[in-house]
């Protein structure tokens, strides 16, 4: 899961605003926007102060089955299938219309 998201789930289950858990954890506002809509993300200890503030604790948790990533040749493969659907796509036929299809706006004098 995100981190934002995290943060998020954990203010909401404690129904804090965003003001309240910033100015608990010692951080602006605008800030914590920031990290709960993914455009900046925090540093670990950071992550960890805002969910311990939001009542919430960061878990690892080891598991037995190790992350699985894909070889060149794979990635390779998927690139030229993603290619391929793209160029289908754009090969569809198009229809267009004479008329721009949107509402008509009264005119008032």
């Amino acid at each position: 899961m995100e981190p934002g998201l995290l943060i998020r789930d954990a203010r909401l289950r404690r129904g804090l605003t965003q003001i309240q858990l910033a100015t608990q954890a010692g951080t602006s506002q605008a800030t914590l926007s920031a990290y709960e809509s993914g455009a900046k993300q925090p540093s670990l200890d950071t992550l960890s102060r805002l969910l311990a503030q939001a009542g919430a604790r960061l878990v690892v948790v080891h598991d037995a089955r190790p992350v699985r990533q894909p070889s060149r040749a794979e990635l390779q493969r998927a690139g030229r299938t993603l290619v391929e659907v793209l160029d289908l796509a754009e090969a569809l036929p198009v229809r267009h219309t004479r008329e721009l299809q949107s509402p008509r706006v009264p005119v008032r004098p």
